[in-house]
């Protein structure tokens, strides 16, 4: 949605789940299998209570493990299709997500993150990035990934996601957070929801006298497996086009702040109240965990003294930060765990520690 879209189209009250649920039916989705988990069971309910009459398909399945796999067969026929479910649920979802990329079928997942390892809590995280970024499952495969800010961008992320998913044959994730997933914010949707998307020509259909067409991921030759392997390799470069991000007063910034998600939308407050103290910061914000902005991390690690990278995690994100900054400058970590959300404050405060060790203003 572009900002005029988004200025003229109606304005609702909305869950950060719910916004999810709707974008998703606006976009096209024909058919939503999931299972209840919290903090994201309001997409079920929202999916199970309105989907139905917008002429789509609703299926609690038994288990997560079935979930995915009914997205294996419906995308296959052809369908706009979508799950969600939290962390322990995606953790349960993993061998079906690389059956997804092996067989190339577009999808889209929801992750509503909450605290781990394990059962955890069901407060707010972001310990799931490198399940998400990192792999779809065994077998080198990658999910494209996105991670809203707030409701308005989940809702348009979640739009985006599936017309990133059919552009390149490969699951999308919109990977949120148990905080995001509930709180409520004024979101704007079109007026017009997605016309029916046509049948692909890959779809296996079994209608009509029309060429055989077979949706698989196993390959028994090894070199016919690599084979589908460098081509999936070479998707996943040409997604590299598809890389967003957000930069926050970085124009003359002498340190920068990295963090995405719910973290950025606290940090962006931070470096709103640094700048008052006269420290010059500025916010780096990947919109795209994979594929990860790392040419302008690496841009901006020629400009600043330091760069201070926040999550709520050991520390997982901060790994790509490093990893495009090249040591170019000094990339410090602050984090927050279990659930714990960090604070204005606090950020301010790390902000300050850094500016002094590294003699920045």
């Amino acid at each position: 949605m572009t900002p005029m879209d988004a200025a003229t189209a109606e304005r609702v009250l909305m869950k950060g789940n719910e916004a999810i649920a709707e974008a998703a039916i606006r976009a096209g989705v024909r058919a939503y299998f999931g299972y209840p988990i919290t903090p994201q069971s309001e997409i079920s309910e929202y999916m199970a209570r309105v989907l139905p009459s917008r002429g789509g398909v609703f299926l609690q399945a038994e288990s997560e493990v079935a979930a995915i796999n009914m997205l294996y067969g419906a995308a296959g026929a052809g369908a706009r299709v979508m799950t969600s479910t939290s962390s322990p649920g995606i953790s349960l979802m993993q061998e079906g997500l690389s059956y997804l990329v092996g067989s190339e079928l577009p999808c889209v997942i929801i992750n509503v993150m909450r605290g781990g390892p394990g059962l955890g809590n069901i407060a707010p995280s972001q310990a799931d990035y490198f399940q998400a970024t990192k792999s779809a499952g065994h077998g080198d495969g990658r999910n494209l990934v996105l991670a809203p800010a707030t409701i308005q961008e989940a809702a348009d992320l979640t739009t985006l996601a599936f017309d990133l998913a059919d552009r390149y044959r490969n699951p999308a994730m919109i990977l949120t957070d148990g905080i995001t997933g509930q709180m409520m914010e004024p979101v704007a949707f079109r007026d017009d929801a997605a016309p029916r998307r046509p049948v692909p020509e890959w779809a296996t259909t079994g209608a009509g006298d029309g060429p055989v067409r077979l949706i698989s991921s196993i390959y028994l030759d090894p070199e016919a497996l690599e084979a589908h392997n460098q081509r999936l390799v070479e998707k996943y470069r040409r997604m590299q086009a598809e890389v967003r991000f957000e930069a926050y007063q970085m124009e003359d910034a002498a340190l920068a702040v990295a963090a995405y998600g719910l973290v950025a939308r606290i940090a962006r407050t931070a470096v709103d109240r640094a700048r008052a103290k006269g420290l010059r910061v500025g916010l780096l914000r990947p919109i795209t965990v994979y594929p990860f902005p790392s040419a302008a991390f690496a841009d901006a690690a020629g400009r600043v003294a330091a760069i201070l990278t926040v999550e709520m995690s050991a520390g997982q994100m901060v790994e790509d930060v490093r990893l495009a900054v090249a040591g170019r400058a000094p990339v410090r970590f602050y984090s927050r765990l279990g659930g714990v959300i960090p604070t204005p404050p606090e950020l301010v405060a790390q902000i300050e520690r850094l500016a002094a060790e590294v003699g920045a203003r």
